[in-house]
């Protein structure tokens, strides 16, 4: 059995997010599809709605996109009202895909590739 090291999932995958209303949907991807395996058991639902309790959230659901390596998060009632009702400076949702990238997860050793996340590279 291999080693496992603990990284930030950035490390490890990328992220895209977009929100409407008060809702956020956050889609992650592994950089490796077959890494997925691994990653998905640690980012549950329960595990999002702790990151974003902080800001009100009040549910999670998580749609799996297997075939693509990844999955989306829908996140209610995380954007403090929305961008347009919110009093913060920015609520919208791209900018907290970096927070669901800062959670650690821990993946095989080898999948870092020397240090660095072995990424596909151009054909």
């Amino acid at each position: 059995m291999s080693r496992r090291v603990e990284v930030p999932l950035h490390r490890v995958a990328h992220a895209r997010a977009g929100d409407k209303g008060n809702r956020l949907n956050v889609a992650v991807f592994a950089y490796d599809p077959a890494l997925w395996p691994v990653l998905a058991p640690q980012l549950d639902e329960a595990r999002i709605l702790a990151l974003f309790a902080h800001r009100g959230a009040t549910r999670v659901r998580r749609y799996d996109l297997p075939r693509l390596g990844g999955c989306n998060f829908v996140i209610d009632d995380v954007l403090q009202g929305g961008v347009n009702g919110a009093l913060n400076l920015d609520g919208h949702g791209k900018t907290l895909s970096f927070r669901l990238l800062g959670l650690t997860v821990e993946v095989p050793e080898e999948a870092l590739g020397g240090g660095e996340v072995s990424r596909p590279g151009p054909s």
